[in-house]
């Protein structure tokens, strides 16, 4: 049985790889089983990415309900 993937350090960790091998992956240079081994790394790289990306989101949902107001415009300042 095959050990986990390693869970990325961070979201630019993750897109360098996954960018490493979708190069590969095009580029034809490898067998089917090593295809398909990168191929789930990529999938589970995605889903890390996309996860990142909901959760940053959510953050700055967070910061524009309770820190953000909009500016007074010029004219109401007399």
């Amino acid at each position: 049985m095959s050990k986990p993937a390693a869970t990325p350090k961070s979201f630019e960790s993750a897109l360098n790889e996954l960018e490493g091998i979708v190069e590969q992956l095009e580029g034809s240079t490898v067998s089917l089983e090593q295809a398909l081994a990168q191929y789930q790394r990529g999938v589970g790289l995605l889903k890390f990415c996309q996860e990142t990306l909901d959760k940053a989101e959510e953050v700055v949902r967070v910061l524009e309900q309770g820190a953000l107001a909009p500016l007074p415009n010029a004219e109401s300042r007399g």
